[in-house]
């Protein structure tokens, strides 16, 4: 006679109670070892084996496995042992325990506020693991978009329904130029100023764009998108930038930043997320340290 097994999950807790059975020698003893009743493990035992259609133990001594127990004994474990890893490591996410960030900056921020957010995240989370990426404020917004990084800090250019911002602090744009420049010893300048002088256009010169200082756009013969390379030919003395305050190298006292009040321009810097995505517990407590850190300067 082929006895059929009926359909249906197969229930974790009553594969404890065969292990446990079957390890401390019968019934009673499980159910002291597993803090249960002496009829809870009996029926649970007899519920898997009505599902298998086959008897687990032998009806004379309640810990002797029959031969289809045996061969069903290091499956059950198997699957209890990778059931309970399981469950460890979604606590330990759930609970910020275990995980990775991936995160983007500009730079400016990746530089001046990133490094006290990093230390007491790693503090608090000393198993997770965390990628700061920094570049540019489109490749920011990019990695954002496509889930290649779980949020970003940055400027974003444009309004776009793939992208959430939240704007947290305004810098202000100056003009950066060598000590040897002419535009050194003053303490602000206005557009006019620098109307008809060599200057280095770059990824932020942008923001001059809808202002009266726009037309030094045009009059730029030189284009430099990399930070490093800007600074390098600001070395020269001959030619001068437009920067926010915070892409500004203060440890570099070569240079000067000086304020550009007509027109006052700012830029905004903010956090950068996917609208209706919901962040890892352990990555949203990287933002809310970010937002944290931002929200004091």
């Amino acid at each position: 006679m082929v006895k059929v097994m009926a359909d249906g999950p197969l229930k974790i807790q009553q594969l404890r109670y065969v292990v446990a059975a079957a390890e401390s020698g019968g019934f009673k003893a499980a159910a002291d070892r597993l803090h249960r009743t002496q009829p809870a493990i009996s029926l649970g035992i007899k519920e898997l084996e009505s599902r298998f259609g086959q008897p687990l133990f032998e009806k004379q001594g309640q810990g002797r496995l029959t031969p289809f127990g045996m061969q069903c004994l290091p499956r059950f474990r198997e699957l209890l042992a990778q059931h309970d890893r399981l469950s460890r490591e979604l606590d330990d996410m759930a609970n910020q325990r275990i995980g990775r960030v991936e995160l983007a900056t500009v730079p400016s921020v990746a530089q001046r506020y990133m490094p006290a957010v990093l230390n007491k995240f790693l503090q608090t989370h000393p198993d997770v693991e965390l990628s700061l990426h920094d570049g540019p404020a489109e490749l920011v917004a990019e990695m954002v978009q496509t889930g290649s990084v779980d949020f970003g800090v940055g400027a974003l250019w444009a309004v776009t329904p793939e992208l959430t911002y939240e704007p947290l602090l305004e810098d202000d744009i100056g003009v950066v130029c060598h000590q040897s420049h002419r535009f050194a010893d003053a303490q602000s300048l206005v557009w006019r100023d620098l109307a008809g002088q060599s200057m280095i256009s770059n990824g932020t010169s942008r923001l001059l764009l809808g202002t009266p200082a726009e037309g030094l756009l045009s009059e730029s013969r030189l284009y430099i998108s990399d930070m490093i390379s800007i600074l390098a030919m600001l070395q020269t003395g001959t030619t001068y930038t437009t920067l926010p305050r915070l892409a500004f190298e203060e440890w570099d006292t070569a240079l000067r930043f000086i304020p550009l009040t007509e027109p006052l321009i700012t830029r905004s810097v903010g956090l950068i997320t996917r609208p209706n995505v919901t962040l890892s517990p352990v990555a949203a407590h990287a933002l809310h340290l970010v937002r944290e850190q931002l929200a004091v300067v």
